[in-house]
């Protein structure tokens, strides 16, 4: 199958041309849009890999042209900046896959023999920027891919993860990016409210429904709209009201309490969950009905500790946002914060930063004022993720490929897995740390 690659630079189109041709694909290459627009005037490639950013144009507008004048060629993203914003954007607009430099080959090749076998047409949607969503881990990734795809359907969307995970922040990226962006986006975390209330707080309720009831009141489906209602920690819901809430996404309808009048359901339903819910975990607190008509799309949010290498962007995105004086931070305090385990995740850390910007006597916070606990051995030695060096400072460089290429006994493409990189981007990295390479045959691939 033919593919066509984008990108301006040389070495990039002559190296992806030759392991594409290596892996049995025919192969051209252009430098620009306007040679882009040229080639494919007359011809139309199995696969296009496009690169973001080329000198006459942004790879994401011409993507929505596309989409338009090719809906059936997969076009495949790729980009060296990984930020939510673009990979959302790119997901949105139609893209197959979402890829970052420098490459994983095998990865990259994997995701080439996927577009070619499986042609894909996705809906084109005018792109929306968000600069709230922060990571660039391969976790987060597809978590943002996740949410791209999603703003193309209507059903119903159960986000999980952790408590502090951001979960809130994923409904709102769903909404924000998708074609009720201008309709209420309502929120209501069901955990809080009164088990007596719960029912007439969702679906509202007449005068004289019960005692105290001295008004109608409009309840959060109805003040949605035709935007979305999100429920977060849905896992507690009461077992009667689950049964309520299952009729409502089911029929498309509900009533008020104390009402017979049905009223059309017209917002989009985004739920959230730290509990177990999925019909197969231990403890799970859904109905299995309720489970699978709410989890139609289901993103799981990993944790922090899971994706350790967010935490230099999560720091310096709140560090920018944050009003009054700017504050920097040290290589060791980074250090300290990718050590930690994380239990009540992004909310702790932005905790822990906040306090650290009240309390630091300068303008460079440092690690006395974290406030964290010194991290023990196992932090460097007992968890692969703490082997990433996305998440590392310069100080702990060294010391964490040493370590990997120890547990590794020495096999380069083994070291790179556990730091978390493709092997060209591990001798890159010993180079610039002075570490030796070994003579080409001398250790295992």
């Amino acid at each position: 199958m033919s593919v066509l690659v984008i990108d301006d630079e040389r070495s990039v189109r002559e190296g992806l041309g030759a392991a594409l041709r290596q892996a049995g694909h025919e192969v051209d290459a252009v430098e620009s849009l306007g040679a882009a627009r040229r080639f494919l005037a007359t011809r139309t490639p199995g696969c296009i890999l496009l690169d973001v950013r080329l000198k006459d144009g942004d790879g994401l507008d011409y993507l929505l042209d596309l989409r338009r004048d090719l809906p059936l060629v997969p076009v495949i993203v790729a980009t060296a900046f990984g930020d939510s914003d673009r990979t959302i954007q790119a997901m949105k607009s139609g893209a197959f896959d979402y890829v970052t430099k420098p490459f994983d080959l095998d990865a990259l090749l994997a995701v080439v023999a996927r577009a070619v076998r499986v042609p894909t047409v996705l809906p084109v949607a005018a792109p929306v920027p968000d600069a709230r969503l922060v990571g660039a881990s391969v976790r987060m990734l597809a978590v943002w891919k996740a949410i791209g795809r999603a703003t193309a359907s209507m059903a119903p969307v159960l986000v999980t993860g952790e408590t502090g995970t951001g979960k809130e922040l994923i409904a709102r990226a769903i909404h924000e990016h998708g074609p009720r962006a201008d309709e209420p986006f309502v929120a209501v975390n069901v955990a809080s409210l009164p088990a007596s209330l719960v029912e007439s707080e969702l679906f509202g309720h007449e005068k004289g429904a019960f005692t105290g009831a001295a008004a109608r009141r409009e309840g959060r489906f109805e003040t949605a709209g035709s935007g979305t209602l999100f429920l977060d920690e849905i896992g507690d819901l009461d077992l009667a009201t689950q049964s309520k809430l299952l009729r409502v996404l089911q029929d498309g309808v509900f009533e008020r309490v104390g009402g017979q009048a049905p009223l059309r359901l017209r917002a989009r339903v985004v739920a959230a969950t730290s509990r177990p819910v999925a019909p197969h975990e231990e403890g799970a607190t859904l109905r299995e009905d309720l489970y699978y008509r709410l989890g139609v799309i289901t993103i799981a949010v990993p944790p922090l500790r899971e994706r350790k290498s967010d935490i230099p962007l999560l720091v310096q995105a709140f560090l920018a946002r944050r009003q009054g004086l700017r504050r920097a931070i040290s290589e060791a305090a980074m250090a300290r914060l990718a050590a930690h385990d994380w239990p009540g995740n992004v909310r702790e850390l932005l905790h822990v930063v906040e306090r650290a910007c009240v309390m630091a006597g300068s303008e460079v916070l440092d690690v006395a004022d974290l406030d964290l606990p010194a991290p023990g051995p196992e932090a460097v030695e007992g968890d692969e993720t703490s082997l990433n060096l996305r998440a590392a400072t310069t100080r702990l460089e060294i010391d964490l490929v040493k370590r990997a290429l120890v547990r590794s006994n020495g096999n380069r493409a083994e070291a790179a897995r556990l730091l978390g990189l493709a092997r060209p981007q591990l001798y890159a990295k010993m180079r610039d740390l002075g570490l030796a390479m070994p003579e080409r045959g001398s250790s295992k691939e």
